[in-house]
């Protein structure tokens, strides 16, 4: 299935180097899991899953975001709709994704991340082909609440590489699959702007055209990556041996050959396992058959409901919870409301929706490297502070956001035109430190009770949408040109990430 990794001298390392670290398989035989990334292969279910993971995320992004771009222009003077009306539907759009999400937690543990993400997929195209019957601003909530219902394939998406990468590489593949998935909302707005404009160059009305761009691309995507997820997917971390010799080939002792990077930074070598007696092959099998679904066993429903129970009052379980809540939820907020922003700043002959949303997916865009840059330095401050290094770096990314998000407030209300370049360059650096906080969130969340994993990821999404709603209202209620709306949200995610320091996170055996 793969070969064993090689070690990666940290002077000098060649290509090839790096093609092996990126296709070679090395298992954990104690629980299954995966420790390297081979993200350039899928001769592997490690590879597939990781991929059919964040392609997930990716996708719901094309119907649960494909309003926001078109709102400012075409959907707001097509259904005359108020600024009002555009905060309120934004905002039920959140509440039905909060919903969701704490309900697919515990789906997630009973039936496993592959069915879970296919079946949200699925039922997310049903209103998304809805979407052209809209004629009212009522229709509006019912069809963008029902559309909410896609947010929630956030939380398979995060329990999937959880179950299948182990400690010294899951804050990386979280924060890769998140960070990939997440840009959906950025190529989400050039996608709609892109496909609305060239169906008005060829003779649609502006009624006609936003209606008809959800049934081109949402829908039959959607679909597609629903039947791609269960063909392609699979739910348990087991290695499928088709013959003991290759067993010994392919497995990777974790416990005594592991990669362990050092205190100095060296990287110690990783060795073939040996040939395997016929009684230690037998022992392999067994372990990696037995291997349960996402580190907890065949659960009863009573029983995780008194597991949830007991895990709602632990401290622990409240630090990534509330720091989600002012990251990604402060992230939900801009994505629903940045073109809309730029648009009422910067309206003219020259800048209006298109110029907006394409701007405005900067934020989302920025997503492909810094929520996986997040998750990659959590994974490197874990090695040599373990959990604990883990939580400093999400909090101070916490931080440094509010820090940006109140100065790029302040510049807009202080100056009476502000420059463009100026507001993009600060809610760029915003998003930067705003991505990299929610990889760093989601490196730190496998520690945190890992035996309900899935419960655990959907109650952390879960506040993320609280806190998108928290952000939402912020922007719902503060006057143009939203200044105040930035620097508000700003002190509420600062003050926040500053009094989880206070929290303690769990110690997990080395």
């Amino acid at each position: 299935m793969g070969r064993t990794l090689a070690s990666v001298s940290s002077k000098g390392s060649s290509a090839r180097t790096l093609w092996e670290v990126l296709t070679t398989v090395a298992i954990n035989p104690s629980n299954g899991k995966c420790r390297t990334l081979p993200i350039l292969s899928l001769n592997n279910q490690y590879s597939r899953n990781f991929h059919l993971s964040w392609l997930g995320f990716w996708v719901a992004f094309l119907s649960w975001f494909a309003f926001s771009p078109l709102i400012p222009e075409a959907v707001k003077s097509d259904l005359e709709l108020t600024s009002q009306q555009i905060g309120n539907s934004n905002i039920i759009s959140l509440c039905a994704t909060l919903g969701v999400r704490l309900i697919v937690g515990p789906l997630v543990d009973r039936y496993g991340p592959r069915k879970v993400m296919a079946g949200l997929l699925a039922i997310g195209a049903i209103p998304s082909g809805l979407a052209g019957t809209v004629k009212s601003v009522q229709g509006l909530y019912l069809i963008r609440f029902f559309i909410g219902v896609l947010g929630g394939t956030f939380v398979p998406c995060q329990a999937w590489t959880t179950a299948f990468f182990d400690n010294n590489v899951v804050g990386t593949a979280n924060a890769l699959v998140g960070g990939w998935g997440n840009s959906g909302g950025g190529f989400t707005f050039i996608i709609m702007v892109a496909l609305y404009d060239r169906l008005v160059k060829d003779g649609l009305s502006s009624h006609t055209a936003w209606r008809v761009a959800f049934a081109i691309v949402p829908v039959p995507v959607l679909l597609s990556v629903s039947v791609a997820t269960l063909v392609f997917g699979t739910d348990r971390p087991r290695e499928k041996l088709e013959n003991h010799s290759k067993a010994s080939d392919s497995i990777t002792h974790s416990i005594s050959h592991d990669v362990e990077d050092r205190a100095d930074g060296e990287r110690s070598e990783v060795k073939r396992a040996p040939r395997l007696s016929n009684d230690e092959k037998n022992n392999v099998d067994h372990l990696i058959a037995t291997v349960p679904n996402y580190e907890v066993p065949d659960n009863t429903t009573r029983h995780l409901k008194r597991t949830g129970l007991h895990v709602l009052v632990k401290p622990s379980t409240w630090l990534p919870s509330l720091a989600y809540l002012t990251t990604f939820g402060y992230e939900l907020a801009i994505d629903a409301n940045l073109a809309n922003v730029l648009f009422g700043l910067y309206q003219s002959n020259t800048f209006g929706q298109t110029k907006a949303g394409y701007i405005a997916s900067v934020f989302g865009l920025l997503n492909l490297f810094t929520r996986p840059l997040g998750g990659y330095f959590g994974d490197l401050v874990f090695r040599k502070y373990r959990v604990v290094g883990k939580k400093y770096w999400m909090l101070a990314c916490g931080m440094m956001q509010g820090v940006f998000s109140v100065a790029l407030g302040v510049y807009i209300d202080q100056k009476a035109n502000p420059s463009l370049p100026a507001v993009v360059v600060l809610f760029t650096l915003t998003a930067v430190v705003n991505g990299a906080a929610n990889g760093a969130n989601f490196a730190l969340v496998p520690h945190c009770n890992p035996e309900i994993n899935g419960f655990m990821s959907g109650l952390v999404g879960a506040m993320g949408n609280l806190g998108g709603v928290v952000f939402a209202l912020v922007f719902r209620f503060q006057p143009r040109p939203f200044g105040k709306a930035f620097w508000l949200s700003g002190i509420i995610a600062a003050g926040v990430n500053v009094l989880l320091a206070l929290i303690p996170v769990p110690e997990i055996a080395t």
